[in-house]
């Protein structure tokens, strides 16, 4: 890395920091991300001038002056994020905090046709109604729109998606609907992007929604694969010849774990299911025990072939976090190699992971780009003047030119006083030539 892509990182490590905790101090930076005091104190400076960073209130004095807090200024920008699935419509604003300021959650069936994106962005409009004035509108950075399926970034593709049906199904008509930058994003990338990369630096997303999908995360960065298709763990086989899967196929793991695995044909929805267990209704327990048993071969799996975190996430992610005990207990049961459990994390965001994630990529640009803005500018040149010298322009060119020129005219004047037929024998030296006579 060189000394300016350092200099970027570290201020970037820095704001990451700060966004990811309620507030903080210099001193707490410094020790935490092993930093020098003068180079937290440079960086800080620069951030609570240019309004990213502000300070939110003293600690208590330990015998000297009193310091500082700081926290990120969670309304200096914000993005927009959108979760499209089959049936519903996501939507989330996100500061720079990384807290959602508002959602919604519509019943919106998913048509491949123009109508369905004008109806994406009226809803969209309505939702922002709020950020209508110059000023807000400036703060908002872009929308990310999170889409269940194979994501080429570069064309603007949907290569295939079996929940929507899609195969190579261009998304510059929903991009185009929409008067800022868009981004899209597989969504279980998009939850994994949700997550703080800076804690896991190495890790699993398992997004257990009504489909089963997954992301990876390696050295901080998403990790997609050759063909983009990294993380498809829903079809990995986990029963062979077992329950039919939506992709044809049998024994799927989408077909036991996602959560549309606990409601079958039933018109119910996951969080009906999750009621009759908390009523403790004996189909809905049994139900249960056996979905936590396939989830629990799933992870063992994946923990044995991967050897990372693990983080469960999406819809049933959000349920799970009440379960552990009892999933933990049988992925023991699977796997004897790990004496606890604490590569198995549970999810920051639960329904909107997909959405908050797909906003965060304008975020984190913007942090960047900032930081990147900020560097150049800490660097000024003197102003000048350019003056005519006539003196100087004859001392600097006329005279070197004038001098080449006649070095010039004599080495060639030299040079042709020979004999073709003795320049051709490359005998080159008139006074060798004089003596050889």
């Amino acid at each position: 890395m060189s000394g300016l892509e350092k200099k970027f990182a570290t201020k970037s490590k820095i704001v990451n920091y700060i966004i990811n905790r309620e507030s903080t101090s210099k001193v707490e930076i410094s020790k935490e991300l092993n930093l020098s005091m003068p180079t937290v104190l440079s960086n800080v400076k620069d951030l609570l001038e240019k309004g990213i960073i502000i300070e939110t209130g003293e600690y208590e004095s330990t015998g000297g002056r009193k310091a500082k807090s700081i926290g990120i200024n969670p309304s200096y920008r914000y993005a927009m994020g959108i979760v499209i699935t089959a049936n519903h419509l996501g939507m989330v604003l996100v500061n720079l905090k990384y807290e959602i300021v508002k959602s919604e959650r519509i019943r919106l069936k998913f048509v491949s046709d123009m109508s369905y994106c004008s109806q994406v962005a009226d809803y969209a409009a309505k939702f922002l109604d709020h950020m209508n004035d110059a000023e807000q509108k400036e703060k908002l950075l872009g929308v990310g729109i999170s889409i269940p399926g194979i994501i080429n970034q570069e064309q603007k593709l949907v290569i295939k998606s079996h929940a929507l049906k899609l195969e190579n199904y261009s998304l510059s008509f929903l991009e185009q609907a929409f008067s800022v930058p868009v981004y899209f994003s597989n969504d279980a990338n998009a939850a994994m992007m949700a997550e703080d990369m800076n804690t896991y630096q190495n890790a699993i997303y398992l997004s257990l929604n009504q489909t089963l999908g997954g992301a990876f995360c390696i050295g901080g960065n998403l990790f997609s694969g050759e063909n983009q298709k990294a993380g498809e763990f829903g079809h990995m086989i986990l029963v062979p010849q077992g329950r039919k899967c939506y992709c044809g196929k049998s024994g799927c793991a989408d077909a036991y774990c996602a959560a549309g695995a606990l409601v079958g044909e039933s018109k119910d929805s996951v969080e009906q299911f999750m009621q009759l267990l908390q009523n403790n209704d004996e189909k809905a327990e049994k139900k249960w025990e056996e979905y936590l048993d396939y989830l629990a071969i799933l992870i063992s799996n994946l923990r044995m072939a991967y050897d990372m975190d693990i983080i469960l996430g999406g819809e049933m992610g959000g349920y799970l976090s009440d379960y552990m005990i009892p999933l933990g207990e049988k992925v023991m049961k699977y796997n004897g190699f790990d004496h606890d459990l604490r590569y198995l994390k549970n999810c920051s965001y639960k329904k909107e992971a997909s959405a908050v994630g797909a906003a965060k990529h304008f975020l984190q640009d913007f942090i960047k780009d900032v930081c990147a803005d900020m560097y150049y500018g800490s660097y000024s040149l003197p102003t000048y003047v350019t003056v005519w010298n006539g003196e100087a322009f004859g001392l600097t060119t006329l005279v070197p030119v004038v001098i080449m020129l006649v070095v010039n005219y004599g080495v060639l004047r030299h040079k042709l006083k020979l004999s073709p037929l003795k320049f051709l024998r490359r005998t080159l030296n008139l006074r060798q030539i004089t003596i050889c006579r």
